[in-house]
């Protein structure tokens, strides 16, 4: 798959060509060729030529190839309205940088933008029979819905999106036993350095939350939670206050983790992004945070603007019982 940079930008010199593309090929493919832009119907000529203001308001994405100079693809996420949530609109890739990932790039990111905006829910449709696209979406976990355009051979589909929020320490205690529980015992079987050996049994990770809800109430420690549509948890994440008089400015990142089943979604950079945000609302100017040295949390943190301070050999074991080395992490807010 090849990279590409992701970019919004509604004002790109290039966009209104790609977008003038599109509606060409749409039309072409549903037998209602038109010689250029100046033919296309009304809404679908004004994007091409005016779309800083056919998408005032909405995210309009960008992708170019890296290596490349100019924009191959875009895609729109039109905003929320008439009590829907957001709109995946215009995905487009010149045929000419096809098949290396571009598409997928686009409606990540989209999707991303659309989670990290606390929407529940996005939606798109497609033309019946558009079999590359509509595999494309399925793949991502869109699914067909109950129509809400009356144009025939018209496909709506949505897909629900996992939405993270601070739990109080009473739903901290109601979660102990179960989500919480399974999401501390997954990451321990998938080979996870966070304070325990293998195998963990469900009763030691419940107790161990019951006692972080007791932290919770006492206000050491704030915990937030992902959790998909049917309620289950799929991620959490910790910040621990410090207690000493003179280190009431920083927090400690702790206990940060994904179900296996729920990566590659972005949740792991959500969790860390509520908990950032959270930090410097109340004050603090300093984070930090370890984590095992050369474990995929590390790509996590460093593309998060986080510093590394230095390694610390044969730090803890991991849950197999071999002793690993940790890298301290920071990073300065505000």
């Amino acid at each position: 798959m090849t990279a590409a940079r992701i970019e919004e930008n509604r004002s790109h010199p290039r966009l209104p060509d790609l977008l003038g593309a599109y509606h060409l090929a749409n039309q072409a493919e549903r037998g209602r060729a038109v010689a250029g832009v100046a033919g296309l119907a009304g809404a679908y000529r004004v994007e091409a030529e005016d779309p800083v203001g056919a998408f005032a308001g909405d995210t309009v994405l960008l992708a170019t190839p890296v290596g490349a100079e100019e924009p191959v693809g875009c895609v729109v996420l039109k905003a929320s309205g008439e009590g829907r949530g957001p709109e995946i609109k215009r995905l487009w890739v010149a045929p000419g940088a096809r098949r290396r990932g571009i598409a997928r790039a686009l409606m990540g990111e989209a999707l991303r933008r659309a989670e990290a905006a606390g929407e529940p829910v996005v939606r798109l449709t497609v033309w019946k029979g558009r079999e590359e696209p509509l595999a494309l979406y399925r793949s991502l976990g869109f699914e067909t819905v109950e129509s809400w355009d009356e144009r025939p051979d018209l496909l709506c589909l949505e897909r629900r999106l996992d939405v993270v929020e601070r739990l109080t320490p009473e739903a901290v205690r109601a979660h102990a036993a179960a989500g919480l529980a399974a999401l501390l015992v997954d990451a321990v079987d998938g080979g996870a350095s966070v304070g325990f050996l293998a195998p963990l049994e469900t009763a030691d990770a419940a107790a161990w939350w019951s006692r972080v809800a007791e932290e919770a109430a006492q206000g050491i420690r704030d915990v937030w939670a992902a959790h998909g549509p049917d309620g289950r948890l799929s991620g959490v994440v910790t910040l621990v206050r410090t207690g000493a008089a003179n280190g009431r400015h920083r927090g400690e990142i702790a206990r940060l983790l994904v179900h296996r089943s729920a990566r590659g979604r972005g949740l792991g950079r959500r969790l860390l992004a509520a908990v950032e945000a959270h930090a410097v609302a109340t004050g603090l100017r300093l984070l930090v945070l370890d984590t095992q040295t050369g474990s995929p949390a590390e790509r996590l943190y460093r593309g998060a603007g986080w510093t590394a301070a230095g390694t610390i050999p044969d730090y803890a074991a991991d849950p197999a019982g071999t002793l690993r080395a940790t890298t301290l992490y920071y990073k300065r807010l505000g």
